[in-house]
């Protein structure tokens, strides 16, 4: 009876470390992400002023137009920079907030596989269909979570190739109206 309590306390302590690291983790993403926001902020801001002290400076609607397309650019890819280090800081989040708990999954599963083990040897016989039906579907089930666990990083690694793609493109759809506009103005 007592090595089962130890058992329960060991296995409650491993649990709690385990919710601890995950949720440390989550403290340091959101740490992350109020730096970003607050540096982001700080820019646009010193920005905007800037690009409204560039435009009240223009004495002509060509200067104007020139002005305002100088300033579209950056602009975009700023905003888009924010968006990509935002993304990238949720999900190295998400990755170190998870861990924690697949380590812990994995040291269950050799746990469970050993008691398994045990119990077979000590079954009384016949009952080694029930064993094997047992170790069967704990195998299904680790297959099911690897399975699903290859296809979101899969998921994981599509979205970043487009997020990739579409900050490029959205980069230059901005450059290029803002180029011809000025060309047709001039």
């Amino acid at each position: 009876m007592i090595a089962t309590n130890e058992s329960f306390a060991t296995a409650a302590r491993n649990v709690f470390a385990t919710a601890e690291a995950s949720a440390r983790s989550s403290f340091d993403t959101f740490e992350r992400l109020v730096a970003l926001n607050l540096n982001a902020s700080r820019t646009a801001f010193e920005d905007g002023v800037a690009a409204a002290h560039a435009l009240l400076a223009a004495k002509t609607p060509n200067e104007l137009v020139a002005v305002s397309s100088a300033l579209a650019r950056p602009s975009a890819e700023k905003a888009l920079a924010w968006f990509h280090s935002g993304y990238e800081i949720v999900a190295q989040g998400v990755e170190h907030a998870v861990a924690p708990f697949e380590t812990q999954l994995s040291e269950v599963n050799k746990a469970v596989g050993t008691a398994l083990e045990k119990a077979a040897k000590s079954a009384p016989a016949g009952s080694e269909v029930a064993v094997a039906a047992v170790q069967s579907a704990i195998a299904a089930a680790n297959s099911a979570y690897d399975t699903m666990n290859k296809a979101t990083r899969k998921v994981i690694q599509f979205t970043e190739a487009n997020v990739a793609a579409t900050t490029r493109a959205a980069v230059d759809a901005v450059s290029v109206p803002t180029a011809t506009k000025a060309k047709k103005s001039a």
